[in-house]
């Protein structure tokens, strides 16, 4: 399979260059050339499989012509080895919790892929040491720390907004050490997701050392998320919904790659209704949607945090997978906004009458769906992140306590690394000049 940037001035490339480098050199997203339809008898027998058998049927449509059928499921299996379960909220709307993974948010997904498939691109290339740059506005961070965690020949630096993330998301991927340095930029998310953008197109930085992305601008990150796509809509089989009713999926939006995945599902023959991308204030997509008009805006901070960003990376993939068409795109995907207050009301009212406990980014997807399917309609939402991970903020609004699992009492525990870094793109450089 071959793939092309969205800017489409760089070559077509292979899928192992595309992963090894992450951004294109003309700075645009790389796409796979053409998207594989999976058959009728895949969907006709999806309740029959198991979540590792799905994924790995999905990604050999994405993957099977670039990587080894042995080493691709091992790759799979390994990275799908927790649950997914949907669950239902409401006699219409159910949750797929995708917080069942090591760090309890939906980028254990795409996070552990990516590693497991660089990993085997740098052994089969032989390169010493590659440096993975990423931003993250919460839970990015903490997926992908834990996900390179160890990996020999793999440096990972992960840059996060100071003061705007929970305690629980920073102690995630602040306390590791090893192979893990985390820089605690002085600005927003967007600030540091343009020190890494910039980071990619500095020639004296790629002379100087090797550096790729795990953000999910690299398609080893964001393709992956199909998979539990696919995943909810064999468990929709199992729980007794007709196949004949397709169902609203609803994706809380921050930088789009979740979305997207989604949207490649919908490509490849899943049948879905169509899609809400649900935003928190920072809505530069639903104003698109209502105005054809794309205008970024810098991010404000609100409680929904890892939805806080205003200049969605993935939002050229979207463009392009539609071919800029403004029309085609409302006709796949609607949107909806929400302020913290709205969020604040819908998780108090889902904790008392349903006893089902929302996270923010979680209470946006609820919300949406709640306030526009039809009558013969019924819809998944995206339940991207464990409650606990935002504690202090839901144990105020429901007013009752959030317990801590396990896996995060652990990381709790350790003492935080990071190292204060300025904004400006010339410290970041010489900082990455004197330490790669």
């Amino acid at each position: 399979m071959k793939y092309y940037s969205t800017n489409h001035r760089s070559p077509e490339t292979s899928l192992q260059e595309a992963v090894i480098r992450g951004l294109a050199p003309d700075k645009g997203l790389y796409m796979p050339l053409h998207i594989n339809h999976l058959s009728t008898h895949f969907f006709r027998t999806i309740g029959n499989l198991s979540l590792q058998e799905v994924s790995f049927r999905v990604a050999t449509a994405f993957f099977g012509e670039d990587v080894p059928p042995d080493i691709l499921k091992e790759i799979t299996y390994d990275t799908m080895n927790f649950d997914i379960p949907l669950v239902p909220v409401t006699d219409r709307i159910y949750a797929l919790e995708l917080f069942h993974g090591p760090t309890l948010a939906f980028k254990d997904v795409g996070a552990r892929f990516m590693a497991r498939l660089l990993g085997y691109f740098i052994r089969k290339e032989g390169k010493q040491q590659v440096n993975v740059l990423v931003a993250t506005s919460g839970d990015t961070g903490s997926a992908v720390a834990n996900g390179f965690l160890g990996v020999p020949g793999i440096h990972v630096y992960v840059l996060y907004p100071k003061g705007k993330v929970s305690d629980i998301q920073e102690s995630q991927f602040t306390t590791l050490g090893q192979n893990i340095t985390a820089l605690e930029v002085d600005g927003t998310f967007d600030d540091c997701q343009r020190l890494v953008k910039s980071a990619f197109t500095d020639t004296q930085l790629n002379a100087h050392a090797f550096f790729t992305s795990a953000n999910s601008i690299n398609v080893a990150r964001f393709l992956p998320q199909a998979f539990y796509y696919f995943w909810a809509y064999a468990q929709c089989r199992t729980l007794g919904i007709p196949a004949a009713l397709h169902p609203v999926v609803c994706v809380p939006s921050g930088n789009f790659g979740n979305i997207t995945a989604g949207l490649f599902g919908k490509f490849m023959g899943l049948p879905i209704s169509h899609f809400i991308a649900a935003n928190n204030r920072n809505d530069i997509f639903y104003q698109y949607l209502l105005t054809g008009v794309y205008t970024p805006r810098p991010s404000v901070a609100t409680i929904a945090n890892a939805m806080d960003v205003g200049n969605p990376s993935n939002f050229a993939r979207v463009l392009d997978l539609y071919g800029g068409s403004h029309q085609s795109i409302t006709r796949d995907i609607s949107g909806a906004t929400y302020t913290d207050d709205e969020i604040a009301v819908v998780m108090r009212k889902v904790w008392n009458e349903h006893h089902y406990l929302l996270d923010p980014h979680g209470a946006c997807g609820f919300r949406a769906l709640q306030e526009s399917l039809g009558d013969n309609e019924f819809g998944i939402f995206l339940a991207t992140a464990h409650p606990a991970k935002f504690k202090d903020t839901v144990e105020r609004i429901i007013s009752a306590p959030v317990e801590i699992p396990e896996k995060l009492q652990a990381f709790m525990k350790g003492t935080k690394q990071s190292v204060p870094m300025s904004k400006t793109f010339d410290d970041f450089k010489a900082y990455l000049l004197k330490h790669t």
